[in-house]
């Protein structure tokens, strides 16, 4: 691609052989100037945008009216009230510190509850061992049978067994005759 240089008086200089010749993409650069010749195109003297860079540059007309022209605007300046801004941060980090205080005080409470529930429970456990341990001393056989003594219950002979599908009786059935024993409760009639 050929580019037209600038001499010292600021004018564009002619253009060499082949600068209308197709650039890549297709197009081709027509360099504008006026009849006079010192007018040209802001953009680098050629016409790049649009059906006007395929276009020859004959019929072309020099001046471009000044509304016409594409400028890049600057941004619009967002203006954000920074006030609420930082209120907001601010309310989310108090509201975050009063969370994570909240949190901690409720596992805090919820800890010594657990503590205190142990606590009570190894008491019934140890309250359990003691029970079950006077009842395998009430179940024991000597003293059962000092209970049954108690009670004025005498030992019997020998059983006698009924054998359920016929009715018949297998052994003696007896009487106990042994005598109740001095310290139970009908020994004294």
């Amino acid at each position: 691609m050929n580019v037209a240089k600038r001499g010292r008086s600021g004018q564009i200089g002619q253009r060499s052989a082949g600068a209308g010749a197709p650039r890549s993409g297709g197009r081709t650069a027509a360099r504008r100037t006026s009849p006079v010749g010192d007018r040209v195109d802001p953009v680098g003297g050629y016409m790049t945008q649009g059906s006007a860079a395929l276009q020859d540059p004959i019929g072309i007309p020099d001046e471009v009216p000044r509304s016409a022209r594409l400028r890049v605007a600057p941004p619009v300046p967002v203006a954000v009230p920074r006030a609420p801004f930082i209120a907001m941060i601010l309310v989310v980090v108090v509201g975050g510190v009063l969370g994570v205080l909240l949190v901690n005080t409720k596992i805090n409470e919820n800890a010594i509850r657990i503590g205190n529930l142990e606590q009570q429970q190894s008491n019934l456990d140890i309250q359990e061992q003691q029970l079950e341990k006077e009842i395998a001393q009430h179940e024991s056989p000597g003293n059962l049978a000092a209970q049954a003594r108690k009670l004025g219950l005498v030992e019997s002979g020998p059983p006698a067994f009924i054998r359920l599908p016929d009715g018949r009786v297998i052994g003696v059935p007896q009487p106990a005759t042994g005598e109740p024993a001095i310290t139970s409760q009908g020994a004294g009639e």
